[in-house]
């Protein structure tokens, strides 16, 4: 163990400490944690400064904007209106839609993040009129777009499964490809746990009012109705669906979903959807602070080789057994946790060769061990350092980091056991 890696580990405990302890600021803290780093050499000047135009910070702020429009607008209501006029007023119906629906976004748009900041608006009108709490039902729901995004065989896992086979190239696994439809095969028995767990048990564990303000919750009683101008509300409407369009076909259209982004949150401004100064207003500057520092720590996590260590560490004490679910559990729980902490393709880019040595080693079958890397390494929702859809939801729903912690503690507990047996049975190393 080098000198800095024990400087990092240092650095990460207490920087994971005070986030627990919350009597600073949290983005004070983890720019704090980012300026320790780059004094140390943990990290570059660049991987310190990377985080401010990270692709995720870029696409996160600008689709605020981009929802911050569409909730100005009519549709919002009329939508809103729309399901409970179909669900007769069922609250938990209505609900179920809302839920079916970010599944459903988040296997065609690689972006839990996104596909949040798609549904939330709706979810947050809806909530808003039927007078429940944000608090209790907008962390579910981001569960939802996390733990399920790219699980049936549609453009995400398209794109997943030819990085892959890339890596099965790479290490030697000729005879062996990795198809979309493996995802559905040894993971769709998550979807239905995920969606009922958000719909029945989810809303318990989450608090029942805000732990923190909303900014930008509106009053109790407020109409939803849109003030904007019949024209103006119309190209609000027009950018919004048109911007979500062109993020589910990005690949096809040939442009980045963050530059998608910034060009819908602009026309958003330029056709007075948003007014400059409100949309300087609708992004949470405090939750990106927190996000571009968290980035920096994962960079040092990586960059040092800690990350890599404590993996590859815990790999070898049970890296001899040919049991399926000792390896499974292994090659889930490891990067499930990790990623709580690091970037999530920084994890995944870690322990995807571990996992492809480690097969080829023991003669297994790789396939199932993949799965679960890519489940472990993406499926994290306890830190907002992982995935920048934590962040948006701390600043909708005015959650802290203890709160977080709670809410996801039970779903956090389910999801291991039901990967591993279950994609271990499906797709069995030996």
């Amino acid at each position: 163990m080098t000198t800095q890696m024990i400087i990092c580990l240092v650095i990460f405990v207490v920087t994971l400490l005070c986030y627990i302890l919350n009597k600073i600021p949290m983005w004070l803290t983890a720019l704090l944690s980012m300026a320790a780093l780059y004094l140390t050499g943990c990290i570059t000047d660049t991987d310190a400064l990377s985080g401010f135009s990270n692709v995720n910070t870029i696409l996160m702020a600008t689709m605020f904007v981009v929802a911050a429009g569409f909730r100005r607008t009519s549709m919002v209501n009329t939508m809103v209106k729309g399901i409970t006029r179909i669900t007769r007023g069922n609250f938990t119906t209505a609900y179920f839609g809302y839920l079916v629906l970010a599944c459903i976004l988040t296997n065609f748009i690689a972006s839990p993040m996104v596909v949040y900041a798609i549904v939330s608006p709706l979810l947050c009108a809806f909530l808003d009129q039927t007078g429940k709490s944000r608090t209790q039902y907008l962390f579910p729901a981001m569960v939802v777009c996390v733990a399920t995004c790219g699980i049936l065989p549609l453009s995400t896992a398209i794109q997943m499964s030819g990085q892959f086979n890339g890596f099965l190239e790479t290490y030697g696994f000729t005879d062996i490809v990795f198809n979309p439809t493996d995802f559905t095969k040894g993971a769709w028995l998550i979807i239905p746990v995920v969606i009922l767990w958000a719909l029945f048990f989810g809303p318990k564990s989450t608090p029942k009012a805000p732990v923190v303000p909303i900014e930008a919750l509106e009053k109790k009683g407020q109409s939803t109705e849109t003030t904007l101008s019949p024209l103006v509300d119309k190209l609000g409407i027009v950018t919004f669906f048109a911007t979500i369009i062109c993020l589910i076909f990005s690949k096809q259209i040939g442009q980045p979903n963050w530059a998608i982004a910034l060009v819908g949150s602009l026309l958003m401004v330029l056709f007075g959807v948003v007014d400059p100064k409100a949309a300087l207003r609708d992004i949470p500057w405090d939750m990106l602070m927190l996000f571009v520092g968290a980035l920096g720590l994962g960079n040092a996590l990586t960059n040092t080789g800690a990350g890599e260590m404590i993996g590859s560490a815990l790999a070898n004490v049970v890296g001899g057994t040919h049991n399926n679910y000792i390896l499974g559990a292994l090659f889930f729980i490891i990067p499930f946790i990790l990623t709580q902490f690091m970037l999530n393709r920084s994890v995944s880019a870690v322990f995807v060769p571990i996992c492809l040595l480690t097969a080829n080693a023991l003669g297994a079958n790789p396939i199932g061990l993949i799965i679960l890397v890519n489940a472990g390494s993406l499926t994290a929702f306890m830190t907002p350092m992982a995935t920048p859809a934590i962040p948006m939801v701390m600043a909708d729903g005015g959650y802290d980091l203890k709160a977080i912690i709670k809410s996801a503690l039970p779903i956090t507990l389910i999801l291991p056991f039901v990967y591993i047996f279950f994609t271990m049975t499906v797709f069995p190393c030996f």
